[in-house]
């Protein structure tokens, strides 16, 4: 049991941690109706700056407004230079483009730092494991990412649904051609939304090095299972992406870890392993695929 809920809370702190990438991919296609392959190469900028930073001045927690900034300034740069042009041309375009970026920013991570991969370590006090329940002891460095996520789930909830540019942001994702039609500075509300997409995800990727080390091609890892989550959800709604990334994550995590077992109760273990790890990294595919079959749009409608 103890083993259970542990994994209950690596797969919870998996799908925050898809949520926040998803969040903004989402909302970029679903209103911006452009495929950005280059996403995950935000979550790397984000955590390559965040790192850094904190290495310079020796405090994890200076590192993040680093990593948000950086993440959002990139993010800008490649909307106004790249994904502006982009906007009337069709998804082959659009993919062709942003995966030539990938190519560019991992080539430009290696000549200036290197292809070996940077640690940065837990902050003092969130390192040791505490006891949750007798006999579950867990990080308080995994529980903070979860904290944060469902902070930031919670922020944007009441800004797609009480502010102003969340309206528009609503809007867009409904009806894109109806917006600008009604006067609304299109370009304007691109801009924001890209950049919000870039934040969230370098925060995400800053989050993680921790846990997992920040290195060239380190969003490409995470990517794949981002856009299932996109596609779970439902394309443009933020409410999508936190319940596809929630459940798709649990389910990632459980079936990495307690399938290979299952499985070595009515075959060898080699062949169990084998198995096991091949239909556990085939999981949120297959379950896509079934959502796609009851309801092909995700399972929320767009904009909520």
């Amino acid at each position: 049991m103890i083993l259970i809920l542990e994994q209950l809370l690596n797969g919870l702190q998996y799908g925050v941690m898809l949520f926040l990438m998803a969040a903004g991919l989402t909302l970029i296609f679903g209103i911006m109706g452009v495929i950005n392959l280059a996403h995950g190469s935000l979550f790397m900028v984000g955590a390559y700056a965040g790192t850094m930073a904190a290495a310079a001045t020796g405090s994890f927690w200076l590192g993040i407004p680093v990593a948000l900034v950086t993440a959002a300034v990139v993010g800008f740069a490649i909307e106004a230079l790249v994904i502006r042009r982009l906007y009337a041309r069709d998804h082959l375009d659009q993919v062709l483009a942003t995966f030539a970026l990938i190519l560019l920013f991992n080539q430009a991570i290696t000549w200036g730092i290197g292809r070996q991969p940077v640690f940065i370590a837990i902050p003092e006090g969130l390192a040791a494991p505490v006891e949750l329940l007798p006999g579950l002891f867990y990080p308080p460095y995994r529980l903070v990412i979860i904290a944060a996520g469902l902070l930031v789930a919670f922020g944007l909830y009441l800004l797609i649904n009480r502010t102003r540019i969340g309206m528009l942001v609503r809007a867009g994702a409904t009806n894109r051609d109806m917006v600008r039609a009604l006067g609304v500075d299109i370009r304007l509300l691109y801009t924001i939304v890209f950049g919000l997409g870039a934040l969230l995800a370098g925060f995400a990727g800053y989050m993680a090095g921790p846990i997992s080390a920040v290195q060239v091609g380190m969003g490409e890892q995470i990517l794949l299972a981002t856009f299932v989550v996109v596609v779970v959800g439902g394309v443009g709604s933020i409410k999508g992406a936190f319940v596809a990334g929630i459940v798709l994550g649990v389910i990632d995590t459980m079936l990495r870890a307690f399938l290979p077992g299952i499985l070595r109760s009515v075959m060898p273990a080699s062949e169990a392993d084998a198995l096991g790890i091949g239909i556990a990294s085939m999981g949120i595919y297959l379950l896509m695929a079934l959502v796609l079959l009851v309801r092909p749009k995700g399972l929320f409608a767009a904009g909520g």
